[in-house]
């Protein structure tokens, strides 16, 4: 089922997901554009990973709508593995593999050409400055490079979509930079970002976020127009803010 608008990359209309008598994901809606670097954030438990995991085509919903690349994340998840990019908050590299090894690897699930691959692998690692390390067991690399490996890796085949999941859980606030700088020019180079964190200030570095608060989406907008809803200096507030008042509605 492909999607009627060519400029959206993911489209939601209330996606849930129960496990037993726990409702993870509470009948969520919303788009994410082209191109678009889209923050999913907000505290630990909140649904963040819940949502990336239907999206991926790794879990089914139990109810509501979504495309993602424009495939049916009921019917046509193989054809969305195939479109998109992922790296999981808990690293998504092989350590007992050399760096060199995991490129070689991937690249091959991929569909990368030989050629293709060695040209690519080749720039990639002098992009990392990786070039003396190609031969390193990945598990011997300090967090902050494993981190950027895995994220070039998650766009080694150009998709048309990357899913991080927590990526700069861990890191020094200076890679954390980096990392974003990342996540810019793969922008720039046309891919969507949809990026999970609980690190309100990332916010910052988004084109819009939308913010989940126990299963439901609290607020989504850019943060500039958020920071002044809530009449706020930072995205901390906003979120305390929200919070807050889905606790007094529960009560």
């Amino acid at each position: 089922m492909n999607t009627k608008n060519p400029n959206i990359a993911i489209k939601a209309e209330n996606i849930t997901k129960v496990f037993g008598d726990f409702t993870a994901v509470n009948q969520i809606s919303f788009e994410v554009k082209k191109g678009e670097i889209f923050g999913f954030l907000g505290a630990n438990g909140a649904g963040k990973t819940t949502t990336m995991r239907m999206f991926c085509g790794l879990s089914v919903p139990s109810s509501g709508t979504a495309t993602v690349a424009g495939f049916d994340v009921y019917k046509e998840t193989e054809k969305i593995k195939k479109s998109i990019g992922y790296m999981s908050q808990k690293f998504s590299l092989y350590g007992n593999l050399t760096v060199k090894e995991n490129l070689d690897f991937f690249g091959g699930i991929y569909g990368i050409s030989r050629r293709e691959l060695k040209t690519k692998s080749v720039e990639l690692l002098q992009k990392l400055n990786l070039e003396e390390e190609k031969n390193k067991l990945v598990s011997e690399l300090p967090l902050g490079w494993k981190q950027k490996l895995a994220f070039s890796v998650a766009i080694f085949h150009q998709p048309q979509i990357v899913f991080l999941d927590e990526p700069t859980g861990g890191v020094d606030p200076v890679t954390r930079r980096q990392f974003w700088n990342m996540i810019y020019d793969a922008s720039d180079q046309g891919i969507t970002v949809f990026v999970t964190t609980h690190y309100m200030d990332e916010a910052e570095y988004c084109d819009r976020v939308s913010i989940m608060v126990d299963g439901k989406i609290a607020a989504l907008d850019t943060p500039a127009n958020l920071k002044k809803q809530f009449s706020s200096k930072n995205m901390d507030d906003v979120f305390y803010e929200l919070a807050r008042g889905a606790k007094r509605s529960a009560d």
